[in-house]
């Protein structure tokens, strides 16, 4: 008998090229890391990590059919940055298609690309072990699973403050929810 685990795993060899695969299952293992050294739910960061890209190689038509068929409304920014539409179908097809109820790892795949503020400790996880996963290899990333390491709260900052200048060198819009990320972990919130 496959476990929940298994199954899943070939479920997302169907829908992400190797690459976004390999990836997954590196989110995967530093959020039950993450977890495990910050005395969060290591399942349920397992879980979340191993779904957070479940859409992120799906087409653009297919996106947007989530986005119509569960009634989801993208905002200005979120309308013209692609790169988000995975995180908003994602959470949307996990909840809805694999019927996973856990509002809490519904959350953390929503926002493991923006952040947000108020986030818990599993979203935080999530959106940290994305930014440290083995596989990962852009500059600073030796930086941040340092800080990853020692302090939740620093990484977060840092990894917040890395997305924000990243995206005004770029010339693009910063989402609102990770402005207030920013504001609220530099403000102690």
């Amino acid at each position: 008998m496959k476990t929940k685990y298994e199954e899943l795993k070939i479920l997302l060899k169907t829908r992400l090229n190797e690459k976004r695969y390999i990836h997954s299952l590196a989110v995967a293992d530093e959020a039950k890391r993450l977890a495990e050294l910050y005395g969060g739910d290591k399942e349920k960061a397992y879980l979340a990590g191993l779904l957070h890209d479940i859409t992120k190689n799906a087409p653009d038509e297919e996106h947007l059919n989530i986005f119509n068929s569960f009634d989801i409304i993208l905002n200005d920014i979120e309308k013209k940055a692609f790169k988000l539409w995975h995180a908003i179908s994602g959470a949307a097809y996990v909840e809805n298609i694999l019927k996973i109820s856990d509002l809490e790892i519904i959350d953390a795949i929503r926002y493991h690309t923006t952040a947000k503020a108020n986030m818990s400790l599993l979203a935080k996880i999530l959106y940290l072990a994305d930014f440290t996963s083995a596989d990962r290899d852009y500059e600073d990333v030796d930086v941040i699973r340092e800080y990853v390491n020692v302090s939740l709260e620093k990484a977060f900052i840092y990894a917040l403050k890395y997305s924000i200048t990243d995206l005004v060198n770029n010339n693009k819009a910063v989402h609102l929810d990770t402005i207030a990320a920013y504001n609220q972990a530099v403000l102690g919130g």
